[in-house]
């Protein structure tokens, strides 16, 4: 691009909220929250992301003629493959073993959240050099590093196209997603499962909640500093058993929720006037995301009626159009929750491991389309041929 730069910054701290978020939004109202001045810099203000963590910022900004960013993405020089969700651990080891070295890698990623969203955020979407300008950029910071690779994770389907245009090998993946077909309430959503279906989730919710449980939607000023500590709490006991060592510390939901607290959504039980477990979720322009569920005590189904039932509720009643629960879990099938195909972009600058890696993706994209086909089969919505009956 005539007259344009791009810059790398070692902190969100280098550059205006206004300008990023300028970039962030793309024209919208307002950013997504994950990829946000707000949410990045909480990040690496309170120290889940840097150098000791294995997440080093390397921010690339495209500055215009003027100075102006037109275009900006978040981007780290990572030593490993955690809090990717997108698992590449599998290249690593077979190009280690051949004599190479994988790390370090540069990653542009939201850390430790598995949702898809913009990651080349362009200022003015229709702007047909800005994503070719910062691939480029994102080639020449992977040399400068000596990384080996550069990775565009949970990337939007147009930003997956424009960077294969660009030499990035293309993979795919999925998620289960809830889609809000205009439901007035859940009733009108269960109305449109198969009749076993149906029962078996009215049951579940009925379950749930039959030891006296109460359930509180927090979000804005409903946010306190004893309902962060209740959560943190359930946070770091499900995140210990899950991944040994939780990605985030007590004082990141704080930070957050200063600046974020009207796109947060903290589901919260009670029991006997107590917390006892949790679910965080963000809210966007149209989706609730999903992002960290904890308990202190065991009930059946409290998980499923928490995360699942109630984010639908939520989501009706928010007029959102869908629902991520996170990644991974055919359990979520049961409940209303579809395969989504994710994406993601991989430039690997090694030869060799370029054409081993490309001829494994081109046979899993194949495996992930033909195994969403049979799952959304197997969904619990009734054909339309089918007799209801309670």
């Amino acid at each position: 691009m005539p007259d344009a730069r791009i810059r790398i910054l070692p902190s969100l701290s280098q550059i205006p909220a206004a300008q990023w978020d300028a970039c962030a939004a793309g024209g919208a109202a307002r950013a997504e929250p994950f990829v946000s001045h707000a949410f990045l810099s909480a990040l690496e203000e309170t120290g889940c992301v840097c150098a000791k963590t294995g997440w080093l910022p390397q921010h690339l900004v495209l500055d215009g003629p003027d100075g102006v960013p037109l275009a900006v993405a978040p981007a780290y020089l990572k030593g490993h493959s955690r809090g990717e969700y997108v698992f590449d651990q599998g290249w690593a080891d077979a190009f280690h073993r051949s004599g190479g070295q994988y790390y370090p890698k540069i990653q542009v990623a939201v850390p430790f959240t598995p949702v898809t969203g913009r990651r080349l955020l362009l200022r003015d979407p229709g702007d047909a050099m800005a994503r070719p300008a910062l691939a480029a950029g994102l080639k020449e910071l992977a040399r400068l590093r000596e990384a080996s690779s550069a990775h565009v994770t949970f990337a939007t389907e147009g930003e997956w196209e424009s960077l294969a245009a660009q030499g990035f090998l293309q993979r795919t993946d999925r998620q289960f997603h809830w889609t809000n077909a205009g439901y007035g309430s859940y009733d009108d959503f269960l109305g449109a499962l198969a009749s076993r279906k149906r029962k078996a989730l009215k049951k579940e919710r009925r379950e749930a909640l039959a030891s006296g449980l109460t359930i509180e939607w927090l979000t804005g000023r409903d946010l306190t500093e004893a309902a962060w500590d209740a959560f943190f709490a359930f946070y770091m006991d499900t995140g210990a058993r899950k991944w040994g060592s939780p990605y985030l510390n007590r004082a990141f939901f704080t930070r957050a929720a200063e600046q974020l607290a009207d796109q947060i959504l903290l589901v919260m039980v009670k029991r006997a006037g107590h917390y006892i477990a949790g679910a965080l979720n963000f809210i966007g322009a149209d989706t609730l995301y999903g992002r960290y569920w904890g308990a202190i005590e065991e009930h059946p189904f409290l998980h499923f009626e928490v995360c699942y039932h109630q984010a639908i509720d939520f989501a009706i009643a928010r007029g959102l159009k869908v629902v991520e629960a996170g990644a991974q879990g055919e359990h979520k099938l049961a409940r209303g929750y579809l395969p989504t195909t994710t994406y993601s972009a991989h430039y690997i600058a090694h030869p060799g491991l370029r054409a081993a890696v490309a001829q494994y993706l081109e046979h899993e994209r194949t495996v992930v389309a033909e195994d969403a086909a049979v799952l959304t089969d197997l969904g619990p919505f009734r054909r339309g041929d089918e007799i209801e009956q309670d």
